[in-house]
């Protein structure tokens, strides 16, 4: 009975503990974001936008931000085209990545805005914006977003600008943008372009740009990459990622971990193996250490040679934080063992000493 009222009293702890950490999340956001659904929807159960119209077609598209706090505030808004970042997800906001050279049509220079909204405290407005299908006939989807972000002034605590004021954009709400002409089928193509070894937070890896030339979504991906000395059979390194999904006209660097091994120049051969839309009819098959068996409808194989020369895997290695982390354990373990050994001559001497004094 008493485990029973401990376990009981355990799950009340739980559950207000994650109603605070909700609730304080919530919190720091201090404007609310919602679409206002346009008859060119093509799917009316949907929250982002997802619009088909004929080419030069003009639509206008409103959402509403409301303000539930006791102070004004502004929100910057913008409208950027979808990427695909290196873990394989599609971002809809703002990116440092920079455009795919296949993004021949470019969401963002269709749709009209205003940068900056004002919003009062307790009060609601509805944003426009004008969205134009181009000219040019296509098939397939262009993809996009639209971001909300609260402007905070930190005047206050970070001092003025040249401007007299000191900006800090922070908690940013994104809304996706979706436009398409018709619904023809669009093939899906990948190119892999350059292999090459570089860092991620300070991490040695290799990196493989994968690109998605076509006007299409890649979904379901599943990634199966292994790097090999040039000539040899004996894996090196390998990476095994499923989940994945690749924006329309975009690319991305598959990191391939080195597990905190130091880089070595040399000639190195890639294979990569790609698997996409999962469908129970696919062709071809992967097989997972646990027996499970997915089908897929696409496929694509990737064999690359690659070099690394020895200055830049020095400058690399020099810069690797798990390099520098182990290169200082060991240095701690030499040091060790030479205050040991010193401890250790420092007693036999004391020792000889003594005895040298009683033989006398």
């Amino acid at each position: 009975m008493q485990g029973r009222k401990k376990l009981a009293v355990s799950l009340c702890v739980l559950i207000l503990a994650l109603w605070h950490t909700v609730t304080a999340a919530a919190s720091e956001f201090n404007f609310a974001v919602t679409t206002v659904i346009p008859e060119s929807q093509t799917d009316k159960g949907k929250t982002y936008f997802d619009l088909q119209l004929p080419p030069n077609q003009q639509e206008e598209l409103h959402v509403k931000l409301r303000n539930d706090t006791d102070k004004d505030i502004t929100v910057a808004v913008s409208v950027n085209s979808a990427t695909t970042n290196s873990n394989g997800v599609v971002e809809y906001g703002k990116s440092n990545s920079v455009k795919d050279d296949s993004l021949d049509i470019d969401l963002s220079d269709y749709v009209e805005f205003q940068e900056m909204v004002e919003l009062k405290a307790q009060s609601e407005t509805t944003v426009p914006f004008k969205v134009t299908m181009p000219g040019q006939p296509f098939d397939g989807v262009l993809a996009g977003g639209i971001t909300f972000k609260e402007v905070l002034d930190k005047e206050k605590e970070t001092g003025k600008t040249e401007q007299g004021l000191s900006i800090k954009n922070e908690y940013s709400y994104v809304v996706a943008l979706l436009m398409r002409q018709n619904f023809n089928e669009v093939e899906p193509h990948l190119l892999l372009g350059e292999v090459k070894a570089d860092q991620i937070n300070a991490r040695n890896v290799i990196l493989a740009n994968v690109q998605n030339d076509q006007k299409t979504y890649i979904n379901q991906v599943a990634i199966q990459a292994e790097i090999t000395k040039k000539g040899s059979s004996e894996v090196l390194y390998a990476e095994d990622k499923s989940g994945l999904q690749i924006a329309p006209n975009s690319n991305f660097s598959l990191p391939i971990s080195l597990n905190g091994a130091a880089l070595e120049s040399g000639d190195y051969h890639l294979s990569l193996m790609i698997y996409a839309n999962k469908s129970d009819t696919g062709e071809f098959v992967t097989v997972s250490d646990d027996g499970q068996e997915d089908r897929f409808t696409h496929h694509w194989q990737f064999e690359e040679d690659f070099n690394i020369e020895k200055k830049q895997a020095q400058a690399l290695n020099a810069t690797d934080v798990t390099l520098k982390q182990q290169s200082h354990t060991w240095s701690y373990v030499v040091i060790a063992i030479l205050i040991f050994l010193l401890l250790i001559t420092a007693a036999n001497w004391l020792l000889w000493k003594k005895k040298s004094k009683v033989s006398d």
